[in-house]
């Protein structure tokens, strides 16, 4: 069960003046602290948002406002991850735009309150898929068609004039992909806490092999994937895009690269059985289309030229090692919430592993 608090708000001439907590509060969350930061004058109700790996995401249900909190994870965090300024930048930036996301509330960089930076969001009905439980349901055209509103969805982010909508300044597209190298080498070193050759070797090679960037660039996710969309809940329709914390400017490729590590590698089985550690594994072994099949969804959509993508995958599957070993990091120093955390220390060699097979094809 998700832990819940309940707090009675009392004011006096509009004044927030006391707080009766009636449960155990969730944790990273100081329910009086929010209270009095929002004002609120009827019963708040917080519960913990299962799901997430990284960033900690709560409900809050505040003078009869639906609402989500995001807000970093406990303890150890990698440098520049877990940005919720950014990520509270781009959503209230693309709400214009025909991409899907929730609506902007209000965002706090006072650490006081909550001990990090976090933001409100409107909640968004819907479903978000997490397993084959849920997928399974829809049937063979049902998957097929929630595949590729995903494609769509990734095409029209990729299609956003970010100059237009005020988002000059929010990255360096010049450069990307090999800044990405060193900053997930740099986001590696600040979580090592053991010998991980298999990575190091793929980092290395990623370094020696790196492509041109593709195009102007144009708004990059960071972290797309299946389990990271709102889905109507009849299975048709993307109805919100989240967990925008790595969202920058850059080559759109990178998207494609990472949501093809998601799908064929780790939703392929490629991977084993410690896929589901860092991943749903929601993909062609789950009834989906493959990889091949969502490219030329993207394509079809307006979405950018793609040539082959074994480069921006082996890139995807370093990614993912390092933040896996950055939540296996935290894990060993107890600052995790929840279960099942151990097992994020499975899945740096088998991606990696993948990576370097990947490159294999690059370098010949």
């Amino acid at each position: 069960m998700s832990p819940q608090i309940q707090a009675r708000l009392d004011t006096v001439n509009g004044v927030f003046s006391t707080v009766v907590v009636t449960s155990a509060g969730p944790s990273g969350l100081d329910v009086h602290r929010l209270a009095a930061w929002l004002g609120a004058h009827d019963a708040i109700t917080v519960t913990l948002i299962a799901g997430g790996r990284s960033n900690l995401t709560y409900h809050v249900v505040v003078d009869g406002e639906d609402l989500v909190l995001r807000r970093p994870p406990l303890g150890h965090v990698l440098a520049t991850a877990h940005d919720m300024g950014r990520e509270f930048r781009v959503i209230s930036a693309l709400a214009s735009t025909a991409v899907p996301v929730p609506a902007a509330i209000r965002f706090c960089s006072d650490e006081s309150v909550l001990g990090a930076p976090f933001y409100l969001m409107r909640r968004v009905p819907g479903t978000v898929f997490r397993d084959r439980s849920q997928t399974d349901t829809l049937g063979a055209a049902g998957r097929r068609s929630l595949a590729f509103a995903m494609m769509d969805t990734l095409a029209s982010l990729h299609q956003v004039d970010y100059r237009h909508v005020g988002l000059d300044d929010f990255g360096r597209p010049d450069g990307f992909v090999a800044r990405q190298v060193n900053r997930w080498n740099a986001q590696l070193d600040r979580s090592r806490s053991r010998p991980l050759p298999l990575v190091d070797a793929l980092r290395d090679r990623l370094a020696a092999t790196i492509p041109a960037t593709s195009g102007p660039g144009a708004i990059v996710h960071g972290d797309y994937r299946l389990d990271n969309l709102i889905v109507a809940p009849d299975g048709h329709g993307i109805r919100a895009v989240l967990d925008w914390e790595m969202a920058t400017l850059g080559d759109p490729l990178t998207d494609l690269g990472l949501l093809l590590t998601y799908w064929d590698v780790l939703g392929g089985g490629a991977a084993g059985e410690a896929a589901g550690a860092v991943s749903t594994a929601l993909g062609p072994a789950a009834g989906f289309p493959n990889g091949n099949e969502l490219i030329s969804r993207y394509v079809a959509s307006g979405g950018v030229d793609v040539g082959p993508l074994d480069w921006h995958v082996a890139l995807g599957c370093f990614k993912l090692a390092v933040i896996a070993e950055g939540i296996y990091y935290r894990y060993t120093l107890g600052q995790t919430v929840g279960d099942g955390f151990e097992r994020f220390a499975e899945m740096a060699g088998p991606l990696a592993d993948h990576g370097l097979t990947a490159l294999t094809s690059v370098e010949a």
